[in-house]
This record gives structure tokens, sequence and C-alpha cells, in this order.
């Protein structure tokens, strides 16, 4: 199940309340400024700070 355009475009980082945007994978969601990722499971996005991971180099 895909993320709306919708639902990102009011989606925000909970750790800097910064944009975010979709990888490539469409698996989860980036925050560039923290260099975070926040994994999409079940077409849900998972926002929480502790459940996100290090942007990959």
């Amino acid at each position: 199940m895909p993320i709306s355009k919708e639902l990102l475009d009011i989606l925000a980082c909970p750790k800097c309340k910064g944009p975010i945007e979709l990888n490539e994978a469409r698996d989860g969601l980036i925050c560039d400024a923290c260099l975070l990722v926040y994994e999409i499971r079940d077409g849900i996005p998972i926002m929480l700070i502790d459940e996100a991971k290090p942007l990959p180099k």
C-alpha cells in the first residue's frame, strides 16, 4: 500500500520537524537534516525517533 502524496505533504520529521521524503525503495521516509530513515511497515510510516535508523552513506 503506497503512501499518498497528501500524507507525505503533511508528515514531518518528529525529531527536527523538518521535511521528509520517500526513499527510492519506497519503504522508508528520509530526513536529510537528521540523517535518519523512518521505516514504512504495511503501508504505515513508523514515525518514532527510537525506531529510526541512520541514513546509509
